[in-house]
Parts: structure tokens; C-alpha cells; sequence
């Protein structure tokens, strides 16, 4: 057996690391994207996407030879009666996420997507039993703390980022208790949707109100390309998971909101006085003192792992 070459693994984090950037950054940069259908109403975009989404994903199911392992996914009752949760939550989560972008409040979706690690902590702790670090306490107390001086200095709650947040961390909880791949899973969460999706369009058209295929052929390709906008960032984001440290993965996350904040401050210009600044920047302390803390950690459990490989 010829051995394998040393300069391999580092090649393989290397080719990991772009892929999994590339995902994050065309998921931040999304917002652009759906920003150009903001004369669609919401539930016609979300009825494109899903549609889009499973005949490309099904193709990506044959090319990629994962039909043995969609089919057991299609025969395990609990997988599917998961997926459908997952479904209807991803779903959910798409209409709002379009909801807010074409209502000027992407920078409420970033502020979702920064909280959203902290409450798949939180969900571990309420679900699983898991237990806090004092930094992890910390964490949560001050992006609580962020959330509460928003509402106080801004008048209102900032629903769309709780909403995105907790729907986002629900589904990826629900995603890692579900025996199935990310290619399978996703094929079966828009086969459920789809059905919903061409019925909405149906409907749509027979009450004059469809604007696929009556506007211009520009709106027309942007609503089939919802497919690939969906499932590309996802099968890169895959391919990189399976090759880098959960710790880079985790860190790269932030890409997203950071590039949606960015947009929406410097390219649409949405207000960002005091009562963001205040309530970012507490934000942004918190993910600091998470990161880190999850950092530490991660390095001492290789040490006593390299310890007991000694051993």
C-alpha cells in the first residue's frame, strides 16, 4: 500500500476551508440576491425556492449516487416524521428571512444569525441537560441583555431576529438527532414543501396574481435560481464540515451575519444609531467571550486525548 502523502490532510483542510467560506459567503450574501425579488410577495419566492431547490437536489441525489442511502431515509419513520418538523421550521424560516430582507430589517437578520449559536447553546442546556461554563453564562446573560436594551431603546421586539435565531437552532438540534445526510435530508424537506409550494402557485395563477412568467424574463430566471441559491451554499458547506475542525467551522459561521450587518448598513443604508450600536456591541462581546471560551475547551480535549493516545 503506497502511503499516504503528508502534504494530503493539510490539502484536504485547505480545499475544507474554501468550500465551507464560499457557502457562508454566498449565504451572506443571499441578501443581495432576494433583495431583486422584493416586487414578489414572499410566499411566491418561498414557493420558487422549494420547487427550484428539490429538482436540482434531486439531481444532485444521482449524480452524486446517494439513492441507497435516500432510500433508507425514506424507510426510517422516525427520520421522516423528523424531517417534516425540520421541514416546516426551515420553511418558516425562509418566509420570514425574505420577509425581512424585502421589508428593509436585514439588519434584524443579522442580529438573529449572531444570537443563533448562542441558543443552540441554550438548547442544549434545556434539551440535553448539558451544563453552562461560567463564560457560556456570561455569554447568554449579556446577548439577553442586548435583546431587552433593543426593545426598551427602540420601542419594539426585535421578532424577526428571535424568530430566525431559535427556528435556526431548532432545526439544526432537530438536523443531528435525524439519521440522514444533508444532500438526503434537504431532498425530503423540499419534497414536503414543494407540494404546498405548486399549490400556492396554482392558486396564484388562477387569480391573476402569479408574477412568474407575467412580469420579465429577469424576475423569472432570479425565481429559478432561488433553487441553486439554496442548495449550493448548503452542498459546499457539506463538503467543508466533513474536512475542518468544528472550531474553525464554528468561527467561520459569523461570516454570514458579518456580511449581512455590512450590507445592510453600507449598501442599503438602514438606520444604525445608538439602540443598534448598544445592542450589537453587547452582541458582539458575548460571541467574543463564547468563541473563546469554546476554543479553550476544544484545545483541552485534544490535549488529554493526545494524553491518553500516549498512554
Amino acid at each position: 500500500m503506497t502511503p499516504a502523502s503528508p502534504a494530503a490532510p493539510a490539502s484536504e483542510a485547505a480545499l475544507g476551508a474554501s468550500a465551507a467560506a464560499a457557502g457562508y459567503l454566498l449565504w451572506g450574501l443571499s441578501v443581495i440576491y432576494y433583495r431583486q425579488l422584493a416586487h414578489v410577495v414572499p410566499m411566491e419566492i418561498l414557493a420558487h425556492r422549494a420547487l427550484w431547490s428539490l429538482l436540482l437536489v434531486a439531481v444532485c441525489v444521482l449524480i452524486f449516487g446517494r439513492r441507497a442511502q435516500l432510500m433508507a431515509v425514506l424507510r426510517d419513520r422516525r427520520a421522516m416524521a423528523i424531517l417534516g418538523l425540520t421541514a416546516a421550521i426551515i420553511g418558516s424560516n425562509w418566509l420570514v428571512f425574505i420577509w425581512a430582507v424585502n421589508s428593509d430589517r436585514i439588519l434584524e437578520t443579522s442580529l438573529g444569525y449572531f444570537i443563533n449559536p448562542l441558543m443552540s447553546v441554550l438548547a442544549g442546556v434545556l434539551l440535553l441537560g448539558e451544563r453552562l461554563s461560567r463564560a457560556q453564562k456570561l455569554a447568554i446573560g449579556l446577548a439577553a441583555a442586548a435583546v431587552l436594551y433593543f426593545t426598551l431603546a427602540l420601542g419594539f421586539v426585535p421578532w424577526v431576529s428571535l424568530f430566525l435565531a431559535v427556528s435556526f437552532a431548532a432545526y439544526g438540534y432537530l438536523k443531528k438527532t435525524v439519521r440522514a445526510g444533508a444532500l438526503e435530508g434537504l431532498f425530503v424537506e423540499v419534497v414536503i414543501l414543494a407540494p404546498f409550494g405548486i399549490a400556492w402557485l396554482f392558486w396564484m395563477s388562477a387569480h391573476g396574481g402569479s408574477v412568474f412568467g407575467n412580469v420579465d424574463p429577469y424576475t423569472d430566471i432570479l425565481l429559478i435560481l432561488t433553487g441553486p441559491m439554496t442548495a449550493v451554499p448548503l452542498l459546499l458547506f457539506t463538503y467543508g464540515a466533513q474536512r475542518i475542525r468544528l472550531t474553525t467551522l464554528g468561527l467561520m459561521q459569523y461570516m454570514v451575519p458579518t456580511a449581512s450587518f455590512l450590507i445592510a448598513v453600507f449598501l442599503y443604508g438602514e438606520p444604525f444609531g445608538m439602540g443598534q450600536l448598544v445592542t450589537f456591541g453587547l452582541i458582539w462581546v458575548a460571541l467574543a467571550l463564547f468563541s473563546f471560551d469554546t476554543f479553550v475547551r476544544e484545545r483541552e480535549l485534544r490535549r488529554v486525548a493526545n494524553l491518553k493516545n500516549r498512554g
